[in-house]
């Protein structure tokens, strides 16, 4: 009887080939026995169910797989051991239907590339989509067929730790870059061996939680939701992302993983798609503390209601949910058709063609780490440095210098700059800044090192021997910032200053009259309005990765002329958060010859680095702001140019920014919007021309009844080097 059913199926899969991926699905499903069916929406981690402590499986991995009873693992690598474990599904199981792997490839697998919201400085979605191709190479090649990644959530408040992981705070940035990250990750062809599915999180608006803490509330309108939290999202599954994640958090009373109007409604019946949603960690199991369930067999109730088709280590799907279907409490087409998302996912990927694709040691060997990997993550680490200032052009610093001191708890860390999520990075394979300059300069130039202080805490006890080493040098080089684990997942900040003694540090040297030059490394805005008043050059450079000292001494030094751009508003002081450049106007904009105006008391309205910010070592004019008209139809789109020259002296990129303001809508609207951008490189004295179009889509919003259009009125266009320092004109749309 088992030989029979063996070649039944494989005359199923054979036959099948022909068919859709959706055919090939059903195909499939109708050999499938309901425990087997809730076998595949369950996903534990490692070679354990590591999961909830209540109803945690009894068997091993090895016999959850032979007996059909789970569907996917994460955080289980290498070909090798993938190859293992997929052997014992399509070898040892009674339906041989294949297992997906999955891991938090977030910025690398082994070769980490910067922190996502570095990344998103580059403001070059090509390079990001360059950069999640390699990460794809080489995790693919480790028998990885899943990145829970990208992570688009749209961040408004850098208390919370989880900024580091996305894009910033605006929807069009974000969408291009979320758009990018799909595209790179699952390539031209998913069913390569090469390519790894998509899934994006967390859905849906994580970022907003209230206070900046992780796992917290998030509540706002649906118009503020669906205008500026939702569209990466939707970015990200029109570039054909395989899958997406439901978040932690409640939106509107109602958690994630029990939200039929996020997961269906939107999702299922608006956006039309098969991209199959795994929960988070365990939340489905957070229904319960959420209260909307009172154990796990009701939260598996309102996760596969909601259409949650994976439920990751929560163990609800596992203990309760052939029984609650047996019982009528769950319809058998709810489970069908989550069934059927899964495996549509495992065709697309190509596992039931060839299960063992992922799992070739000589190519895992070659692809690490390889040379073409290597290459990417310094281009990228190059373009996501940020300079903040460069007062008297102390910058680039000269290479004839005699002595430099090279000051700070982060100059001599191999691991701190790899920043959170830094996958299998080997910190031992990191070159710490320290090393990297000395390395730069060679033996000509004597390097005075310190450490100072450390990151946290409040021991001054190295501040003499800093001091010292700053007085006896030409120029000082402070690397401050925040450690790897001070950013990322249950990572909130209540403050955002410089941890521990380090801004107490730097006044110390700034007191030595010695030029001062600070590279930040961290992974959410910080608060240094000192800083920025008093030292003369200050570079953000994030977690820039395995790369961080190729990339920083050859800004530091020349080599490399910095134009990276923030993807998020710094603030002067956290009392300012949230803040965002795209707010409203309010009834009472600030008025400083008017009290009852919107303002602190203490502090001034304005940003300290306000988003789409960057300098460069040379510089630009902008001229020439032309409309090719000044009033269309609703149907129309209108070209919009500007001249930029380089009147500086070294050659440079520059992020060329258009805004626009709808000046009277039938709701409020937000005082400027990015809605393009050109990266364009220019030659000194070099003029180029940059032309946009504004089409219809770019001017559409949610009108007073939540239809999306675009309504007659006036409008402001904005062009320049970031959302405050523009030229600026109107134009005006009609029916």
């Amino acid at each position: 009887m088992k030989k029979i059913l063996f070649l039944l199926f494989l005359y199923t899969i054979t036959f099948a080939q022909k068919k859709t991926f959706e055919q090939r699905a059903d195909s499939v499903l109708a050999l499938m026995s309901l425990e087997e069916k809730v076998g595949q929406l369950v996903q534990y981690s490692g070679g354990w169910a590591t999961g909830a402590e209540t109803g945690r499986p009894s068997e091993g991995s090895d016999e959850l797989i032979r007996k059909g009873k789970v569907g996917s693992f994460l955080n289980v690598v290498g070909a090798e051991q993938t190859k293992k474990m997929q052997k014992a599904a399509v070898e040892e199981s009674r339906l041989k239907i294949p297992l997906i792997f999955g891991l938090d490839v977030i910025h690398g697998y082994r070769s980490t590339f910067p922190v996502p919201i570095g990344e998103a400085s580059t403001w070059n979605p090509t390079l990001i989509q360059k950069s999640a191709r390699m990460q794809a190479e080489e995790a693919s090649s480790g028998g990885v067929h899943w990145t829970f990644n990208p992570m688009v959530d749209i961040a408004r408040d850098p208390r919370w730790g989880r900024i580091m992981e996305g894009s910033g705070e605006d929807p069009y940035l974000g969408s291009l870059m979320a758009a990018a990250r799909v595209r790179g990750y699952q390539g031209d062809d998913l069913s390569a061996n090469n390519t790894i599915l998509a899934c994006v999180k967390h859905y849906a608006a994580y970022g907003g939680a209230e206070g900046g803490r992780d796992y917290n509330t998030v509540d706002m309108s649906e118009r503020n939701f669906r205008d500026f939290y939702l569209p990466p999202y939707k970015a990200a599954v029109e570039a054909g992302a395989g899958s997406l994640m439901a978040s932690f958090n409640e939106i509107g009373g109602i958690p994630s993983s029990a939200s039929k109007f996020l997961l269906t409604k939107i999702l299922r019946d608006e956006w039309k798609t098969d991209a199959f949603v795994v929960s988070d960690w365990n939340s489905i199991g957070e229904l319960i503390p959420h209260g909307v369930a009172k154990d796990l067999r009701e939260a598996a109730i309102l996760g596969i209601e909601a259409t949650v088709d994976m439920d990751m280590e929560a163990n609800a799907y596992y203990n309760h949910l052939a029984d609650l279907v047996k019982e009528g409490k769950v319809d058998l087409k709810l489970v069908d058709d989550a069934v059927r998302r899964v495996l549509i996912a495992k065709f697309k990927l190509g596992l039931f063609d060839d299960p063992f694709k992922y799992c070739d040691v000589e190519r895992e060997k070659k692809t690490i780490r390889s040379k073409e990997i290597i290459d990417a993550t310094k281009e990228v680490a190059s373009e996501s440095l940020v300079l903040l200032k460069n007062e008297k052009n102390i910058l680039p610093l000269s290479k004839d210098l005699k002595s430099i001191a090279v000051i700070g708890p982060l100059a001599n860390s191999n691991e701190d700059p790899l920043g959170g999520w830094s996958g299998l990075s080997n910190k031992d394979e990191v070159v710490p800044l320290l090393e990297g300059i000395k390395n730069k300069l060679g033996n000509d130039v004597k390097i005075n090192y310190a450490e100072g202080c450390k990151i946290t805490g409040d021991d001054k006890s190295g501040f003499d021997k800093a001091i010292e080493a700053a007085k006896s040098s030409g120029v000082v080089i402070a690397i401050v910032g925040e450690s790897s684990g001070m950013t990322g997942e249950a990572n909130s900040r209540a403050t955002l200053d410089l941890p521990g003694v380090q801004e107490d540090l730097i006044k110390e040297l700034h007191k030595t009259g010695k030029p001062v030059v600070v590279v930040l490394l961290n992974g959410r805005p910080i608060t240094i309005p000192w800083l920025q008043e008093n030292i003369p050059a200050i570079i953000e450079a994030w977690y820039p990765g395995i790369s961080t000292s190729f990339a920083v001494t050859n800004v530091l030094f020349g080599d490399y002329n910095p134009n990276g751009k923030l993807p998020v508003t710094f603030p002067r002081h956290v009392g300012q958060v949230p803040i965002h450049y795209n707010h409203k106007n309010t009834g009472r904009p600030h008025d400083p010859t008017n009290h009852y105006t919107s303002y602190y008391m203490d502090l001034e309205n304005a940003p300290l680095y306000p988003f789409g910010y960057g300098l460069s070592y040379t510089t630009f004019e902008y001229s020439d702001l032309t409309l090719e008209k000044n009033q269309i139809k609703k149907d129309e789109s209108l070209k919009v140019s500007v001249k930029v020259k380089n009147t500086g002296k070294y050659e440079g990129k520059e992020v060329v920014q258009l805004y626009i303001r709808d000046l009277v809508g039938s709701v409020t609207r937000p005082v400027k919007e990015l809605k393009d951008f050109a990266k364009i490189s220019l030659q000194p004295g070099e003029t180029k021309a940059v032309e946009f179009t504004i089409t219809p889509e770019k001017l559409k919003f949610h009108d007073i009844n939540m239809n999306y259009v675009v309504e007659p009125g006036d409008f402001k266009v904005f062009v320049g080097t970031n959302s405050v320092d523009v030229k600026e004109a109107s134009f005006t749309v009609v029916e």
